[in-house]
This record gives C-alpha cells, sequence and structure tokens, in this order.
C-alpha cells in the first residue's frame, strides 16, 4: 500500500453539517484543493487551521469527486468526544473510535421482523428512487435506512442521506458494520434490521451501502454482492426480501446495459426465494417471484421533493431506466405491507 499525504492551511470553509466540513486548503500547489473533515473522527477545522489531509485517491483519480480526505488537524494538541458504549469501529486504524451500538443500548429489542418489507439495492443511487416510489404509493409509510460497510464507511458523506431525512421522507438510519454515523450504530447487517424495526417503529426497511460502490469488473469483485447476504438475512428473521434490481440504458459498459450482470449474481448467490420487480432482460431462478410492478414518473417524484441523484453521473434524462427500475422495487415493497406470508414459499420467526 502506498498511502499519500500533505499538509496545509485551511483558506474557506465551503460546507458544514453535523458530521462533515468541506473546506478548501492550500497543498502548495497552483491552487486551493478540496478537502472533508469527518468532524466525529477529527473534530471541526476553521479557516487559518493546518491539516494533514491524505491525497491518495484524489492522486489515483478514483471515485471521490475529487475530495481529499482531513486525518488531522495540526492546530490542536489533542481532542477527544466521548463515547457512548465500548464497541469499536475503524477497529485497528488510527482513527478507531468508541462508536458505541444500539445493540447495547437496546440489548431487548425483538429479533422478529414480522413481515416487515426489507428492499436491498447494490448502488447507493437507488436509494431515493426507492423510498420516493415506495411513499407514492404509500405516503403514511415509516421507512429506515441500513447503510452496510461495502462502500463509503461515513453516512455524513451521503448528501442524499441527509436531503431524505430532512424532508421527512426516512424516519432513522443505522450504520451496520464499520460504516458509522447514523442515528443508531449496529455491530452488523442482521442486528441493524432489527434495530430498524424496533427502535424507529420502520413498516419498510432499504439496505443499500453508502456511495462509492467497489467493482473490478469480474463477476464476483464487487461489494455490491453483499446484497445476497442481506436478503439472507432479511428472510432468516422473517421480513420479506426484495432486491431492487440495478438496470442501465445509458451505462456505456455492456456489463451493465439492461439489467447488470451484478444484480444477476445476486440472484444466483442468494440461498432464500425472494421477491425481483419484473424487467424485459430479468430471467431469474425458479426459485424467486417476479413481479409486474407498473412504473411511475421517478425522476418527477424525486423533482417534487428537490432531490437531484444522478447515477456514476447521469442524470434521469441519460439513463431512464436505471431510475425506473430501482423505483418498481419501492413500489412492489409498498404492496407487502401488512401482508403476513414472509417469503415466497418459506416462513420465518426470527430468533426469539
Amino acid at each position: 500500500m502506498s498511502p499519500a499525504y500533505r499538509s496545509g492551511p485551511v483558506t474557506e470553509i465551503l460546507m458544514e453539517r453535523p458530521g462533515l466540513q468541506r473546506v478548501l486548503v492550500d497543498l502548495g500547489r497552483p491552487n486551493p484543493e478540496r478537502a472533508y473533515a469527518l468532524t466525529a473522527l477529527t473534530g471541526p477545522v476553521a479557516v487559518g487551521d493546518r491539516l494533514v489531509v491524505n491525497t491518495t485517491a484524489v492522486d489515483l483519480g478514483l471515485g471521490t469527486g475529487g475530495w481529499h480526505v482531513v486525518h488531522w488537524n495540526l492546530a490542536r494538541e489533542a481532542w477527544s468526544e466521548p463515547g457512548a458504549g465500548h464497541i469499536m469501529k475503524l477497529r485497528y486504524t488510527s482513527l478507531q473510535v468508541d462508536s458505541g451500538t444500539a445493540e447495547e443500548a437496546h440489548p431487548d429489542l425483538p429479533t422478529d421482523l414480522g413481515g416487515t418489507p426489507v428492499v436491498v439495492g447494490t448502488v447507493h443511487s437507488q436509494l431515493p428512487c426507492i423510498v420516493t416510489a415506495a411513499l407514492e404509493a404509500r405516503p403514511d409509510l415509516r421507512i429506515a435506512y441500513v447503510m452496510t460497510d461495502g462502500a463509503s464507511l461515513p453516512l455524513a458523506l451521503s448528501d442524499l442521506v441527509a436531503h431524505l431525512s430532512e424532508r421527512g421522507l426516512i424516519v432513522g438510519t443505522v450504520t451496520a458494520g464499520q460504516a458509522f454515523g447514523g442515528d443508531a450504530e449496529a455491530v452488523g447487517v442482521p442486528s441493524a434490521l432489527t434495530i430498524a424495526r424496533h427502535l424507529f417503529d420502520a413498516d419498510l426497511i432499504v439496505v443499500v451501502m453508502g456511495p462509492g460502490v467497489v467493482g473490478t469488473g469480474t463477476r464476483l469483485g464487487t461489494t455490491s454482492l453483499e446484497a445476497a447476504a442481506c436478503l439472507d438475512h432479511a428472510a432468516a428473521l422473517g421480513g420479506v426480501p426484495i432486491l431492487a434490481v440495478r438496470a442501465s440504458s445509458g451505462d456505456p459498459r455492456p456489463r451493465h446495459r439492461g439489467v447488470s450482470h451484478h444484480s444477476l449474481t445476486v440472484l444466483d448467490l442468494v440461498r432464500s426465494p425472494v421477491h425481483v420487480p419484473a424487467h424485459p432482460d430479468l430471467e431469474a431462478p425458479d426459485r424467486h417471484t417476479v413481479h409486474p410492478v407498473p412504473d411511475l414518473d421517478v425522476p418527477g417524484l424525486l423533482a417534487a421533493h428537490d432531490l437531484r441523484v444522478t447515477t456514476m453521473g447521469r442524470p434521469p434524462e441519460e439513463d431512464a431506466d436505471f431510475f425506473l427500475t430501482a423505483g418498481r422495487a419501492g413500489t412492489l415493497a409498498a404492496e407487502f405491507i401488512g401482508e403476513t406470508d414472509p417469503a415466497p414459499g418459506a416462513a420465518h420467526s426470527g430468533l426469539d
């Protein structure tokens, strides 16, 4: 591994919200450069503070949007913030933090999801499409979001989650595994599901990683395949597992045109029968149930909630299939609210 660091003073605060500051830093190169500070880990910064920033991802041209990451603020000699328990996240790194977890604070939460629909996606930009489509069908729904650690670890980085929360479209967030910064922290996805259901009284749970899915172009070398395990967890705990299929009409890569090979691989890997919205290019194994779902004007729903969403930089007018297909999962999930059959061909009762 070859991490890269530079240091320099803050010249401007660009934006701040709980857990996040975006700043400009003079790193001794022709123009000030963008960086973000995760204030829960390194504390807040101010104009004039000299920062150490990790420049590795930007130097490599990776998908960080051109932002360095603040590693430490040299303007202070020490900084600490009380933790919430004794469970560590970012374990055995120089940024390990006592995050505490909801399992510590609420040890007696039920473990049965009781037929709650659980929509599992594979890329972060599906989240608002699922949420707005479900609310269009059932405006009274209480929707909770579980963020896995398959991509970005800090929830504070997601503008989409911040906007969904501010607009009251989701009632709570749970960060699972090494992800952190949710309204509740969870040791892993199974407990995150029960926390979302019982701590936030969710009618519908959406599970998807944060920004920045990792992919290699191979069938198995992608973090999106975590969706298979998430669907199995939902089924085992008595939820209704639904896959939000990733599809594209604008992706230049053949493996993601139509139904993405990632979604097809998830359907091969998941052991439980799951529900899947129909798509013209979808062929699912027989154990799964494919449902015809009417299309909604998902771009219109997003615009109505003042949500600007892109997928791999493409807005809805450049990739209509992505948005329509993600929205179908939300529409389908709303149909299962109040249903008693937790999964196609199966009955589960949680772990109680």
